[in-house]
């Protein structure tokens, strides 16, 4: 499990609990990018399944779905009477960041099975085309408006594969496929009215911490050599180019249009994606945000048929997918160039455990512990805020008995995993708190961490009367932030009671309090001047 992992797992166990789809009790936050990833985990808890394990499981199943979908959709897509052999699934397969990730409780499981059934429901539309047309064409429509659920950036597939579908589909004139765009939007946009009425924005809360709609290309770039060259990708995405064309030679005049546009839906989406993540810097995780865009490019063509013409590239695929999987890893252990982590391997060192789940595998955890410990062990509620001490970092209290107990610390899911469900754990860079949320960024601060909220604004918020490391003047400008008109408004449209008065006010206010930002020096945030 990685700490984004434990993340989800906390907002299933909110909602479990009856506390609703929130991190933190009393808050409205959505801190979880795949809303259908955080309602699914919610079934097997239902039946009482360790909801950790529970995360590892599925996303396992998904991931083998996925690929065993596109395996399925490359021999309808070829209607092949020889041998299909697997070659572009040996990309998945071979790919350490996919054995990471696909149980590491995150959505690339699920990701990797949906972009799978969606792919290979395409392909039996388009074998429905080929036989005449006909059949049931609103399964493929639920399953494409599923897209953003499953997480936002998906839309960019979603879309190439809406495409698609109109040109397969257009034999039931345009009311038919109007009824169709009907079924793929139904569920998105009704939970997009929720989301805007029930946490007052128009994106998931974490789109606004990592600020998904700048552009860091520098960044970006070296996010996708680190895994290009990490996995010599050059040679399969080479090996795949002459499959693809001695497979077209094959075709010769009998492909169709409708073909080619469904083989080119992937390979479009893998194109958009890649180039989205690259354009807003990647991420700080080894590979992960990148999965998607290598699955599309190489669903065409997760198995081909066998025969001369193919044989080369087949044995070449297989040599490569021999290598990668037994040598080739990053070059660095836990932390990279960038600040890229390898994710797995970085839980795994500081916790000391081989395969961290549970709870107990994260109690040597070497902050975040010592952290929960404090705040269990003060006398009433209190703020527990790390800080400086005569040997390094320590934890400091200060007494909030008008608030719940709170805890800060970056790791929100080591933390979140420890604390109780009623203690509310906060982060400086805006996962769980809109105050660092709709804060200004670090410039060039590592990327999904650039937003560091200092710690006067925590203790202002917090209602104490101490101010412990903190610069007093510092707290008092906070306190002017927090009393901002826009601010208040902010702050009431998470945290007021969910009347059918504040569910409209957050909806007809989501656009603009989406948009609204303020300078994270409380000193400059205390002139009550917008950004942006």
């Amino acid at each position: 499990m990685s700490d984004d992992g434990l993340i989800v797992l906390r907002t299933v166990r909110q909602l479990l609990a009856g506390a609703g789809p929130v991190f933190n009790q009393g808050e409205r936050v959505e801190a979880n990018t795949s809303t259908l990833w955080t309602y699914l985990l919610a079934l097997p808890g239902l039946a009482g399944v360790s909801l950790n394990w529970a995360a590892v499981v599925l996303g396992l199943v998904c991931s083998v779905a996925g690929v065993g979908l596109a395996l399925d959709a490359a021999r309808r897509l070829f209607a092949s009477e020889r041998w299909m052999v697997p070659f572009g699934a040996l990309v998945v397969v071979a790919l350490p960041p996919f054995w990471d990730f696909g149980t590491s409780g995150l959505e690339t499981g699920l990701i990797v099975g949906w972009l799978g059934l969606t792919w290979w429901l395409l392909v039996r539309r388009l074998e429905a085309h080929r036989a005449g047309g006909g059949g049931r064409a609103w399964p493929a429509a639920l399953v494409l408006g599923l897209a953003p659920l499953v997480r936002p950036d998906l839309a960019l597939f979603g879309l190439a594969v809406a495409v698609a579908l109109v040109v397969l589909e257009r034999r039931r004139g345009w009311r038919g496929v109007a009824a169709l765009a009907g079924v793929a939007a139904a569920l998105p946009l009704a939970y997009e009215v929720f989301r805007a009425g029930y946490y007052g924005l128009l994106v998931p809360g974490t789109a606004l911490a990592k600020e998904a709609s700048t552009s860091r290309w520098r960044q970006g770039y070296s996010y996708l050599r680190d895994l290009t060259d990490t996995y010599w990708l050059a040679v399969p995405v080479l090996l795949g180019l002459v499959a693809a064309v001695l497979l077209l030679l094959r075709l010769g005049r009998t492909a169709t249009v409708a073909t080619a546009v469904v083989v080119a839906v992937p390979w479009v989406s893998s194109a958009l994606l890649a180039t989205y993540v690259t354009r807003v810097g990647g991420d700080f995780m080894h590979g992960r945000m990148l999965l998607p865009a290598l699955f599309c490019l190489f669903l065409p063509l997760a198995a081909v048929p066998f025969s001369r013409r193919t044989a080369l590239p087949v044995l070449g695929m297989v040599a490569w997918a021999g290598v990668s999987f037994l040598a080739l890893r990053p070059a660095y252990d836990t932390l990279g160039p960038n600040w890229i982590a390898n994710e797995r391997l970085y839980y795994v060192v500081i916790v000391d455990r081989p395969n961290p789940v549970v709870a107990q595998d994260f109690v040597d955890h070497p902050v975040a512990p010592e952290g929960v410990a404090a705040l269990a062990g003060a006398p009433g509620p209190s703020l527990a805020l790390p800080g400086p001490g005569p040997d390094g970092l320590r934890w400091w209290l200060f007494p909030t008995p008008d608030r719940p107990s709170t805890i800060t610390w970056l790791n929100l899911g080591v933390t979140g995993e420890l604390a109780p469900l009623d203690t509310r754990v906060l982060d400086g860079v805006g996962l769980t708190n809109p105050l660092a949320t709709h804060a200004t960024s670090v410039p060039d601060g590592r990327i999904g961490h650039d937003k560091d909220l200092p710690p006067e604004w925590f203790v202002a918020d917090s209602g104490t009367t101490e101010t412990g490391f903190v610069d007093p003047a510092g707290i008092e400008a906070a306190r002017a932030a927090l009393a901002c008109p826009a601010t208040r408004e902010l702050l009431a449209s998470y945290r007021d009671p969910l009347t059918l008065d504040r569910f409209v006010r957050n909806l007809t206010g989501a656009v603009e309090r989406t948009a609204y930002r303020y300078d994270r020096d409380p000193r400059v945030a205390a002139q009550c001047r917008p950004i942006g």
